[in-house]
């Protein structure tokens, strides 16, 4: 039993969660600017439960159509190394979908306007998550797969200022941009990472145009970037002094040109993933302070 809840959080990835975590009520909280009032609105913390079991069904399901690339090129994944089978797997995906539909019922019903966004947001999620893995399966598509999980993961910023009515403020569009070009960037590095593995399976990017083209480009996305986490600080909210506070995000980014060069692609996936994440904790303390 130990074994299974184990493979059940390895399949749910998360530590990928933890983005979901923060940029959900990070969304409300820069429609706002004010961290405090999140208090007041309890239907943020169920639009990021939504989002948090949203997401970890959707790895899930990742992992449940990838079961045979995993078995070359990831095989210590739970159902590549088959500690869980693919009807629990199914039934785990079943639950949390359930899990996190409940949540957005709750959140719409105690939202005061605004439900159609909010629901249409995640509608749009879902059907991006079921073509990514079924239907057309853009995952095997290569730069449109690509683009479609970028997008979900920069909606989730927009999916938590939409709770509270909040898609008119300009900040939360900057910082889904942010997310965006970054995880852009992340998901073609992997696929030159994973290029061997995949083929065969997928036509990814880096093989129709080559590896070091791939990481050229996803360098430029990376530019992008840092272009978007930028603007805040010189167009507002925040004055352009605040952006010292960017300065761990910014210096990881711009010094992926190194790996990236190298050829160094699991390097370079890891510091998008951490330098992500840091813009997004380094846009909450300028709030803060």
């Amino acid at each position: 039993m130990a074994n299974k809840l184990v493979a059940s959080i390895q399949l749910m990835r998360v530590k990928n969660l933890g983005l979901a975590l923060i940029a959900t009520p990070l969304g409300a909280a820069f429609a706002m600017l004010d961290f405090e009032a999140l208090l007041d609105y309890p239907e943020v913390a169920l639009a990021t439960l939504s989002v948090l079991f949203f997401m970890a069904a959707g790895n899930t399901l990742n992992d449940l159509s990838d079961v045979e690339i995993d078995r070359v090129a990831h095989p210590d994944r739970p159902l590549a190394n088959e500690t869980i089978t693919i009807d629990e797997a199914k039934v785990l995906i079943g639950l949390l979908s359930m899990m996190s539909l409940a949540s957005l019922i709750a959140c719409a019903y105690l939202m005061d306007g605004g439900q159609e966004y909010t629901v249409g947001i995640y509608a749009l999620a879902v059907l991006l998550m079921l073509t990514y893995d079924h239907g057309p399966r853009t995952k095997q598509r290569g730069l449109i797969g690509n683009v479609s999980i970028s997008f979900l993961v920069a909606a989730v910023v927009l999916y938590g200022a939409s709770s509270i009515e909040g898609l008119g403020a300009a900040l939360c569009w900057y910082v889904a941009g942010v997310v965006f070009f970054v995880n852009l960037a992340r998901e073609i590095i992997k696929d030159c990472q994973d290029m061997e593995a995949d083929s065969g399976s997928r036509e990814t990017l880096p093989m129709k145009i080559g590896k070091e083209n791939c990481r050229m480009i996803a360098y430029v996305l990376t530019l992008v970037g840092i272009v978007f986490l930028y603007i805040p600080y010189w167009q507002g909210p925040f004055s352009f002094g605040q952006l010292v506070l960017q300065s761990p995000a910014i210096f990881i980014l711009m010094s992926l040109n190194g790996p990236m060069w190298k050829g160094e692609d699991y390097v370079a996936a890891t510091r998008l993933r951490i330098a992500m994440l840091l813009g997004l904790v380094s846009f909450i303390v300028t709030i803060l302070v």
